[in-house]
């Protein structure tokens, strides 16, 4: 071969190695995932029922909580929760429940006319119904065992409890409704309004923690549902205190909780119950930060192999 042979000195092409693909839309496995969380918030729902409920030490444990000569006087938050005889209860306690909800879905769907937003109004709407009728159905269901001879009073069917789960569906139905703007304070405002409603009910001796944590995770399930069957939302809108917002937003929460959930009688009892109220409080915003993210096409892209 001539050294002035131009083939001599051009390069082989090298191997051609695999080909970059990117998954098909609506393929992925994060879409396919996407749809989990739902009925992993009913297997939790169900898997906090029979720990707590149909077992001797779940019994236990939780009816220990309850004990107490003077019943729910000792609470901090007696006077407001409407127990006390001739007070004004705090919304959604005692008889404020129905009420209450009647007016959170009249605000939700007044809202969500207004914004043009009809589908995102039904759905919301169906989710917060769906949340207080499985609850219904729930309580009419699923029995209280006598497993370790309690009182007749601790025998009582009590799970989930409906007043938690009045402002935990609320909550995340008034979230699929609002605008970018008005969402982080919508978000603010209720973990608040849930906290100090999760914490009272036990601290007044009408619920135990799983009752409440029942309820939050059947509110998280049908939400977990509803940015499911919604379209993209609009983008969240940047504010100048975004990060500063979600941080004192749980401050406050766990301090509603820590009043709301105080008893004169037993330290122990307080910090449980403020306990298990901030921990639903969590669950409610981590519910509602993934589904946010999840409606407003806030993913990362689908990894190419």
């Amino acid at each position: 071969m001539s050294p002035h042979d131009p083939s001599a000195l051009s390069t082989p092409p090298a191997p051609a190695g695999p080909q970059e693909r990117t998954a098909p839309a609506g393929r992925t496995g994060r879409a396919v995932r996407s749809w989990l969380p739902f009925p992993l918030y009913l297997l939790a729902f169900l898997a906090v029922y029979l720990l707590a409920v149909h077992t001797p030490f779940g019994q236990r444990v939780e009816n220990a909580l309850l004990t107490g000569d003077d019943g729910a006087a000792p609470a901090w938050i007696y006077d407001l929760s409407g127990a006390a005889y001739g007070s004004a209860a705090l919304p959604p306690l005692e008889h404020t429940a129905v009420p209450t909800l009647i007016a959170g879905l009249v605000v939700i769907a007044a809202v969500a006319a207004l914004r043009g937003r009809r589908r995102q109004g039904c759905v919301a709407v169906g989710a917060v119904a769906a949340t207080i009728l499985t609850k219904e159905l729930a309580c009419r269901v699923l029995p209280r065992p006598d497993l370790i001879g309690a009182d007749d009073l601790l025998i009582e069917p009590s799970f989930p409890s409906g007043h938690a789960a009045v402002p935990a569906a609320l909550v995340l139905g008034a979230l699929l409704v609002a605008s970018p703007r008005v969402r982080p304070h919508v978000l603010a405002v209720g973990s608040l309004w849930f906290a100090v409603t999760a914490a009272a009910v036990q601290a007044t001796y009408h619920h135990r923690p799983s009752d409440v944590l029942g309820s939050t995770l059947l509110a998280c399930a049908w939400h977990a549902l509803a940015t499911r069957l919604l379209p993209p939302a609009e983008a969240a809108v940047p504010v100048p205190y975004a990060r500063v917002l979600p941080v004192v937003a749980v401050a406050l929460s766990a301090v509603g909780a820590l009043l709301a959930g105080a008893r004169d009688d037993s330290l122990a009892q307080s910090l449980s119950f403020a306990a298990s109220a901030f921990l639903c409080v969590l669950l409610l915003r981590s519910a509602a930060t993934r589904g946010l993210a999840s409606a407003t096409g806030d993913r990362t892209p689908p990894h190419t192999a």
